[in-house]
């Protein structure tokens, strides 16, 4: 069924096969050759179509990329969704999850697709720029995190950057009037699991006789304590 209730025609059902087979093909360029690499030429060669056909279901790199990088995100957003419909009254409130939760969800989420995670979290693609409606997305996962930082920020006086943030609140987005210290406290969530996790999967961590998924929850720990 479409978003409409209506029901689709065998046309648009075949071109959404197309376009889902595409993206498949996609990834998989880009786990061989990065996204940078990525070439709808070569798809269409591999599925047996001609270029100028191809690029009915994509006019271009680009439109394939934004489609890429919205799954992606979508796959998080509904992945830290689910952590909260699945929450009761813990850390984080009736109904949300807290923050050693989300955390848990996010290093899933990037261990299942490495290639995944990088598209939206890496290195950024020459000559890419994504639009604007994907901060949608990325909004609705900043709204559970900062309700989860909301719940468990800690109560001590503000510091210097605090104050700093109290005056560049653009990104909270949905919680204009979050406090400072849960403005923080999502800051340090997002920068310093991520940059395990980028490390992680980059293999920078191999031969340093460590176990990542400890270091990743002692900075959980360290967050939440």
């Amino acid at each position: 069924m479409g978003t409409t209730g209506r029901t689709e025609t065998p046309r648009e059902r075949y071109r959404q096969q197309v376009r889902e087979e595409v993206k498949e093909k996609a990834w998989q360029q880009i786990a061989g050759s990065g996204a940078s690499g990525l070439s709808l030429n070569a798809i269409a060669k591999q599925m047996g179509m001609s270029g100028p056909a191809l690029y009915r279901y994509f006019a271009n790199r680009d439109e394939l990329i934004t489609e890429l990088i919205r799954d992606a995100y979508r796959s998080l957003a509904d992945a830290f969704a689910g952590a909260g419909a699945g929450a009761g009254a813990g850390a984080g409130g009736a109904g949300r999850p807290g923050l050693a939760a989300l955390a848990q969800v996010l290093r899933r989420w990037a261990l299942e697709d490495p290639h995944r995670y990088f598209l939206v979290y890496g290195t950024p693609v020459p000559g890419y720029h994504a639009p604007q409606d994907t901060t949608a997305i990325t909004a609705e996962m900043m709204s559970v995190l900062l309700d989860a930082c909301t719940a468990e920020a800690p109560g001590e006086e503000a510091g210097a950057f605090e104050e700093h943030l109290a005056g560049h609140r653009e990104w909270a987005g949905s919680h204009p009037d979050a406090p400072p210290a849960a403005l923080r406290l999502a800051l340090a969530f997002w920068s310093r699991l991520h940059g395990v996790l980028s490390l992680e999967l980059a293999g920078h961590f191999t031969g340093m006789g460590l176990d990542p998924a400890r270091l990743y929850a002692a900075e959980v720990d360290a967050l939440t304590r």
